[in-house]
């Protein structure tokens, strides 16, 4: 069987960890700075008292004035998070996270392990902690499985067998679908409101009309694909942190410190040589918020200067000063070494040649003013429009 954990609210629920207070109280997520004013997460008072996440925080505070706004807290979301995940692959489970808050896990190799289906999803519900509310939904296929995790309540267990599949995915409705709202408004129009209506729709019908999206979201409704849950690799482990003795705004001098992890991060004799494909950097400020941005790169590398182009300048996107910086190698690759061509490739010589006249005809002249000639109409009777002067920087 393929189960999905999901703890909704995951994200503000992690920032009220250290306030456990307000979990009692009409809260919600603040939004992120610069960011359209729409609520987060909110909780159960505030949801009672009528404010709704996605709501618009100026309607939010004058439907409850005693609303409380959080402040987001993603770097402690991770570590929760990435907490929970790795207690229930100490449990046995093979883990596939989608999301904070979501995650697939394989039961058919544990079972007799912790003597069948049922035991094991408590064991899964063990492990996560009775203080987060999980909702466990298992079935044959991953959307059932994902459908009854989101309708169970908190601290539920919901099994779907493949035959009840379609008769519990019917009333659903059209929310539980990855639709864009204005796909999902076209087939209310047309009077489909339900994960069942959309099933019964025929499939050339809903492809001519809602395009890929829309046959992605039918085969979903009528079941989905009984793909396998693939787990995660393991993460790296390493991490430095620099402490402040006084917050710091200053962005020199968070570059520099940034810097300076960097350096004792590529000498960590825990890296092995190998190259880094995921880094993330965070950052505690000033009144207890947190600060994060990850960077995933296309070429593995262990350069500095190439890491230190790729997050320090997200050092200026900080809200508020610094009291601790914090950097993290999330992926590593396997392989110590690269495979180099053994033999160049056709004409690599002569567009090697031709990139570096480029490059000095744009240093002296400017950019545009080595132009390439594109037909966009040959058919055209007039000579000016056959052909367009396209500006070449490559």
């Amino acid at each position: 069987m393929i189960a999905c954990l999901s703890i909704p609210g995951f994200e503000l629920r992690a920032s009220l960890r250290a306030r456990p207070r307000l979990a009692l109280e009409p809260a919600a997520l603040a939004p992120l700075e610069g960011a359209e004013p729409l609520l987060g997460p909110v909780t159960a008072a505030a949801e009672a008292a009528g404010v709704k996440p996605g709501m618009r925080l100026g309607e939010a505070l004058a439907m409850c004035p005693s609303l409380t706004l959080v402040e987001p807290d993603p770097a402690a979301a991770e570590q929760e998070w990435e907490a929970i995940v790795r207690r229930l692959e100490d449990s046995g489970f093979s883990v596939e996270p989608v999301g904070l808050g979501c995650a697939y896990f394989e039961t058919r190799g544990v079972e007799r392990l912790y003597g069948g289906l049922q035991r094991a999803l408590e064991r899964a519900q063990e492990a996560v902690g009775s203080s987060w509310d999980p909702r466990v939904g298992a079935a044959e296929r991953r959307f059932a499985a994902l459908a009854a995790s989101t309708v169970a309540r908190p601290g539920q267990i919901l099994v779907v067998s493949d035959e009840q599949s379609p008769s519990f995915l019917a009333p659903h409705p059209l929310t539980l679908l990855p639709l864009e709202a204005g796909r999902r408004r076209e087939l209310q129009d047309l009077g489909v409101r339900t994960v069942g209506g959309l099933a019964a729709l025929p499939d050339a019908s809903v492809a001519e009309r809602l395009g890929a999206d829309g046959r992605r979201a039918h085969g979903l409704a009528r079941g989905g694909s009984k793909r396998r849950v693939r787990g995660r690799r393991p993460p790296a482990e390493i991490v430095e942190t620099l402490a402040f003795p006084e917050a710091v705004g200053n962005e020199l001098t968070l570059r520099r410190a940034f810097a300076a992890l960097l350096e004792q991060m590529l000498a960590r004799p825990e890296r092995g040589g190998r190259f880094i494909r995921k880094v993330a950097l965070s950052a505690r400020l000033v009144g207890g918020g947190s600060w994060r941005r990850t960077a995933t790169l296309r070429d593995p590398t262990a350069e500095h200067d190439r890491l230190k182009a790729a997050l320090a300048p997200k050092l200026a996107e900080l809200t508020a000063p610094v009291l601790e910086l914090r950097l993290e190698l999330v992926d590593l690759t396997e392989s110590r070494g690269n495979q180099l061509e053994l033999v160049r490739a056709e004409g690599a010589v002569v567009r090697s040649h031709l990139r570096e006249g480029l490059r000095q005809v744009r240093a002296s002249t400017g950019s545009g003013s080595v132009c390439t000639i594109v037909e966009v109409s040959p058919w055209s009777r007039i000579p000016e429009s056959r052909a367009l002067l396209v500006p070449r920087d490559e």
